[in-house]
Order: structure tokens, then C-alpha cells, then sequence
């Protein structure tokens, strides 16, 4: 059977050699944890602890304000310090509740059912603060609640993790892999005409065959080899591979019938309505030619960068890049004592920063970039427009289409940063419709 994929794409070095045999560690911070109010798409949090208390690990300390929003817990027990604007990952400051660890780890005891009802189940996500954890951070529970039940026909569990260097998911699905399967098997529960596909690509061939033994008696789940190719973890490009159907920026996965939940979210959602475990922990893959030990860690949320880079030996010295996310579409840290949140899936490091290197020059004109685009963008054209303020001239084109995904600038032998002028006048096109 052929592999499933979508046109366009690139084939950077991957790197997961270095922390894919590497077994998850569990690490704990050792002082203050920083639990920012804002670690999903929507509005921030509200805190409902005082200065003073003490709180438990897995205690409600932030309520979702509206219904695109998450709830947020805590990670450790010990004593809200304070409740304050604190530096984070964006380089943006946020509303944080500062709690001072006392390394008890007491864990509020939750008394009450497995969720069974549709009802219930989207109850208990909510609930947890269960979030998207492929890197959008979307609430889940809006996410299983289309306008139409029966209209969904796939639930896709994104494996794809094809940024390089990443792990994270890869180790969730070589050790917990059942897990993983059950939480798939209750998200089928919301939906009575939808199929579950486990989209996987194919340089994990193990965790394939894994899943594909699992699932062999399932009649309403499948295991999909996809073509090792990024951005094939994407959503709109999952959907496409599996399903044959096009989305765009106007609309959502279940426009096309379609529920696409990452790895993470999956086994999760799992915790969340077996056992009402609160998502208060995530698997970040710390890697990259500039750590000492590369490793994947198990990493309560609020614990600081800075702590995580020790558990794993440090960085070396000169190293020139370190990035919260993957080398593709990653952020830069500038600083290193910002917490850990719900999307932070790595921390890297690299010793030679080749973009800081690279020569830019003028536009060439030869097209590459419109190549691999996998919306079929014709790249430098757009970035042109944004450049030059265009705004009508990049709307027309069809630059709010843009995923930001990078593999124009992979695909650049100008070395042109194109995507950071698209996704500029992104923002801008977004600010404009906002005020009218």
C-alpha cells in the first residue's frame, strides 16, 4: 500500500536518533514554580487561590474564563506565593501564580465515577484542563464539541511528529501505547459515525507495528502509515493525507467532519475521564548538539527551563541557539528562567545557529519556495507584499493561508526569512479585521 502524504513538503534532518531509544524521566523542580494563567489559545485563566495558601498537586488553582479557555492546576503542593506578571516563553510577561514547592507532592484525592455519558465525558476534559499538546493548545473539550455529533466521520490521532529532533510522542506511544488506544476508544464514544485512524509516519516502524497489534480487533480503528515528510504533522495536511478532503483558514476540522487530537491530548483525555487526572505534567524532549545528555523528561508545568537544561547535563559552552519548540517553527529563548507551559514539546540547543550565518541576498526568483509550500502559496510573492505593506495585494494572494510553517525558508537559497514576513502581515490583516 502506498504511503499517504500531500503534496509539497521538505526533508530536513531529522535528529531523533539522539533521544528516541531514551526512556522518559520523571524530574521535579527543586524551589518556586510558576504556573502562567494564559497556556492555551483563548482567554487567560482566573485565579481562585489567595497569597498564602496552601494548595495540593492537581488542586484547581485557575478557572477557565468563557468557554474557550482551560482550566489550570497545579503541579506540586505547597504555598501560593504570589500571584504576579512574570517573563514567558513568547518573551511576553503574563499573569503567573507563584507557588513555593514543598516537595510533599500531596495530591488532592478526587472522589467521584468514570465518566461515561457524552456529557460527562466532555465534563471531565473540561474539567482537567485538557488541551491540545501538539503545540495550538486548543481547550479540548470545545474541540469534542462540534455543532454536530453526527456529522464527524474520522477522529484522527496525530502522530505524525514530524518536526525534527521531537520525541515526545514517540516515547508516549512506545510506553503507553494502550493508553493511548483507550483514549482514542472514548472520543469514538462522542461521535456514533466516525472511524479512528492512528496517522503515524513511517520512520517510527515500530510503534507502527505496535499499534497495528493492538488495534486488531478493533473494527472501528486503523493504523495509517503516513510518508516521512514535514509538515505532515499539520493539521490541515493530516486530514488531507488520510481523508482526501481540503480545509482552509475559514474553517475548522469538523467542517470536514473531521477531530484531529494529538498523541499527548489523546493519553490525557484518557487520565482525565478514567481517573479525573488533571493535565499538571507533559514529556519535553531536551536535545540538540549543544546539550550535554539529551534525554526525553516528564516535566511538571511552572518548573523553569533553566531546571529542565540541568536534569539534562546542561548546555555547552559557545552553544549560539536555544529554541522552546522544533527547529522549524520554534521560538528562539533569549532567557532561560521562563516556566515550562501545556505546548512546551522540547527545548533545544545547537552549537552553530545557521540562520544567525546565512547570507541573505535578493530574491532569486526561481520559485522553490512555491515548491514545497503545502498550501501551494506562491511564497516570495507574498512576503513581497508584506515587505512592502501591501496589505489588499497579500490578502488577494491568499497569504492568510500561510501555516507558517517554514519550509520556504528551508527551501530559500537566498536565505530569505520569509516567513517572518508573512506571518507579520498576518497579524496585521488579523488587528484590522479585529477593529472592523
Amino acid at each position: 500500500m502506498s504511503l499517504l502524504t500531500f503534496k509539497g513538503g521538505v526533508h530536513p534532518y531529522e535528529g531523533k536518533e539522539l533521544t528516541k531509544d531514551i526512556p522518559v524521566k520523571k524530574i521535579y523542580p527543586k524551589g518556586e514554580i510558576v504556573i502562567p494563567m494564559s497556556q492555551h489559545i483563548g482567554a487567560p485563566a482566573k485565579p481562585i487561590v489567595e497569597i498564602g495558601e496552601r494548595v495540593l498537586r492537581g488542586q484547581l488553582i485557575a478557572k477557565a474564563d468563557g468557554f474557550i479557555s482551560a482550566n489550570v492546576h497545579s503541579s506540586v503542593s505547597g504555598t501560593v506565593k504570589k500571584i504576579e506578571q512574570r517573563l514567558l516563553t513568547n518573551g511576553n510577561k503574563g499573569l503567573c501564580i507563584i507557588i513555593e514547592n514543598d516537595d510533599q507532592y500531596e495530591e488532592i484525592q478526587y472522589e467521584g465515577k468514570t465518566a461515561e455519558s457524552k456529557e460527562e465525558i466532555r465534563e471531565a476534559v473540561k474539567d482537567c484542563g485538557i488541551v491540545g499538546l501538539g503545540g495550538a493548545c486548543f481547550p479540548t473539550h470545545v474541540k469534542l464539541t462540534p455543532k454536530d455529533d453526527e456529522a464527524i466521520d474520522y477522529v484522527i490521532v496525530n502522530a505524525a511528529e514530524c518536526e525534527p529532533y521531537i520525541t515526545a510522542d514517540y516515547r508516549r506511544l512506545t510506553e503507553q501505547p494502550t493508553e493511548v488506544v483507550e483514549g482514542l476508544k472514548i472520543i469514538l464514544k462522542l461521535f456514533p459515525n466516525a472511524k479512528g485512524v492512528i496517522a503515524v509516519e513511517n520512520n517510527k516502524p515500530d510503534v507502527i507495528a505496535n499499534l497495528k497489534k493492538l488495534t486488531k480487533n478493533e473494527e472501528k480503528i486503523t493504523v495509517a502509515e503516513l510518508k516521512t515528510k514535514y509538515p505532515q504533522g499539520s493539521e490541515r495536511h493530516i486530514i488531507s493525507a488520510i481523508t482526501g478532503r481540503k480545509i482552509n483558514s475559514k474553517m475548522l476540522p469538523a467542517d470536514a467532519g473531521c477531530i484531529v487530537d494529538n498523541v499527548d491530548t489523546v493519553f490525557n483525555v484518557y487520565q482525565a475521564v478514567n481517573y479525573h487526572k488533571p493535565l499538571v505534567e507533559r514529556i519535553m524532549t531536551v536535545s540538540g548538539d549543544g546539550i550535554v545528555n539529551p534525554g526525553n523528561f516528564l516535566v511538571p508545568f511552572g518548573m523553569s527551563h533553566q531546571e529542565v537544561v540541568e536534569e539534562a547535563g546542561g548546555i555547552l559552552e559557545n552553544t549560539e541557539k536555544v529554541l522552546s519548540g522544533g527547529p522549524m517553527m520554534g521560538q528562539a529563548l533569549f532567557n532561560l528562567d521562563v516556566p515550562v507551559m501545556k505546548g512546551s514539546s522540547a527545548l533545544l540547543a545547537f552549537q552553530f545557529d545557521e540562520i544567525a550565518h546565512a547570507k541573505q541576498t535578493n530574491c532569486l526568483n526561481c520559485g522553490k519556495c512555491a515548491q514545497v509550500c503545502p498550501e501551494g502559496l506562491i511564497c516570495a510573492k507574498i512576503a513581497q507584499a508584506a515587505d512592502l505593506d501591501q496589505m489588499d495585494l497579500f490578502v488577494k494572494m491568499h497569504g492568510m493561508e500561510c501555516i507558517e510553517c517554514g519550509t520556504c525558508n528551508f527551501n530559500c537559497p537566498a536565505n530569505r526569512n520569509i516567513t517572518q514576513s508573512v506571518r507579520t502581515m498576518k497579524r496585521k490583516v488579523q488587528a484590522a479585521r479585529r477593529k472592523g
